[in-house]
């Protein structure tokens, strides 16, 4: 493997790709409605794809040899050598629609594991990063997980599959999960979710299907805010059952979405 450079170098390039997406978006939001594909449940927009050229243009600034992976494209690398992940606009339907829970974000896996990685909320003037040596941060200052014991008093934040009448692990965890928890709430953007476990706005966040891109940099903040972040089923190189949570109702959350999609 080639010489990697420090982690606190990959984490300041993590900020800077972030930030120039996300303000990319921010700055263009009038044309939020250049849309160039459209699904039942999803959408594609123009911006999406100069928010991860903007993205991009940093990190080859700065590493012009290492392979990029983002939901605008990109390639799926299994080695050892250094590969950013990038969602230029998660919650793109958030954005679309003018909701403020929108975030842009980027990692670094180096070894196969996460080193270091942001996640930035333009609307809300939010910025979480976390490298692997030191604890996350929001805006500079440290953040912790909640110190919530039980799933009964617990808010947990999921989410619904685009392809809602196809996979019944969604609704069947969904309603698992409610019966449960104090509140369960659907915010629709998967980084911002988790970023909300790390700094104690919620406790725990699961997804049936998620993609690399949605939850790369967020799981690393989580659990360097004292969280858990488990991967409870790879689908493909790319797509995963996730479970995120302060740590201290992993278990007894685990215990109920497990069933869904185990039998």
């Amino acid at each position: 493997m080639n010489e990697v450079p420090d982690t606190a170098g990959l984490l300041a390039a993590c900020v800077e790709a972030a930030r120039a997406a996300g303000d990319h978006a921010h700055r263009d939001i009038h044309r939020r409605g250049e849309v160039v594909q459209r699904s039942a449940h999803d959408v594609k927009l123009k911006l999406d794809q100069e928010c991860q050229a903007k993205a991009e243009e940093v990190i080859r600034g700065a590493f012009p040899q290492h392979a990029i992976l983002g939901e605008e494209g990109g390639a799926y690398v299994n080695s050892d050598e250094p590969l950013w992940i990038i969602d230029p606009i998660d919650g793109t339907v958030n954005f679309m629609h003018g909701l403020p829970l929108w975030c842009s974000s980027v990692a670094v896996r180096v070894g196969g594991r996460v080193v270091a990685g942001a996640v930035y909320l333009p609307v809300l003037r939010e910025c979480f990063k976390a490298r692997c040596e030191e604890p996350a941060t929001l805006n500079g200052e440290p953040i912790r997980v909640s110190e919530v014991r039980s799933l009964g008093d617990a808010v947990v934040l999921t989410g619904l599959s685009k392809h809602i009448g196809k996979d019944a692990v969604t609704l069947s965890t969904f309603e698992a999960i409610s019966l449960k928890a104090q509140k369960t709430r659907l915010m629709g953007a998967a980084a911002v979710d988790i970023c909300s476990v790390a700094c104690g706005r919620a406790d725990g966040y699961f997804e049936s299907t998620i993609q690399l891109w949605d939850v790369a940099a967020a799981a690393l903040i989580v659990a360097q805010a004292g969280g858990k972040a488990e991967v409870l089923e790879q689908l493909d190189p790319i797509r995963m059952r996730v479970l995120c949570s302060n740590g201290l109702i992993h278990e007894e959350l685990k215990a109920v979405v497990l069933p869904s999609f185990s039998a």
